[in-house]
């Protein structure tokens, strides 16, 4: 018989997506952040962002009572930040270069992207919640994104994304 959980997950880990950390501060004023992959756009109009969140990560009650966060989107070369944050480590911002943005969110430092959001919306769905943030402000490089596929990270290849 076919496990369908592990199928879905094999599926899912061939489908390459992008690795963003997302972070806000607790209500004593502390950077939290976790790598996430479940991000994904919504609107243009207004500027909506979703991402979601396992109801039994210690972080949940921490992202569903921010009034903002900020999703992170790393650049190629950070791949042990997607590490750093996925792990168990308590203290995750003694490890690593980040500053408190003009919207007061801990932003990590030399990202590819960041997007600020307010959070408007949440929705439970199965094990998990989905948060959908108003996006207000961004700050964008032109640093390549860092790529997650077949539980790998890495670099997207500069001739794949190249257009002449």
């Amino acid at each position: 018989m076919i496990d369908q959980q592990e199928e879905f997950k094999k599926a899912l880990g061939n489908y390459p997506t992008g690795v963003t950390v997302v972070t806000t501060f607790d209500q004593e004023n502390n950077p939290v952040g976790l790598t996430v992959n479940s991000f994904a756009s919504v609107s243009l109009e207004p500027l909506l962002i979703l991402w979601s969140i396992d109801k039994k990560s210690k972080s949940l009650g921490i992202f569903t009572s921010a009034d903002q966060f900020a999703v992170n989107i790393l650049a190629s070369d950070q791949a042990k930040l997607c590490f750093l944050f996925s792990s168990k480590e308590v203290d995750r911002f003694t490890q690593c270069e980040w500053q408190r943005s003009e919207k007061n969110l801990p932003i990590v430092k030399n990202i590819a992207s960041v997007l600020e959001c307010e959070n408007v919306q949440q929705i439970e769905a199965g094990d998990h919640v989905i948060l959908i943030g108003k996006v207000i402000h961004i700050i964008h490089t032109d640093k390549a994104p860092l790529l997650y596929h077949q539980r790998s990270v890495g670099e997207i290849p500069k001739t794949f994304y190249q257009t002449n």
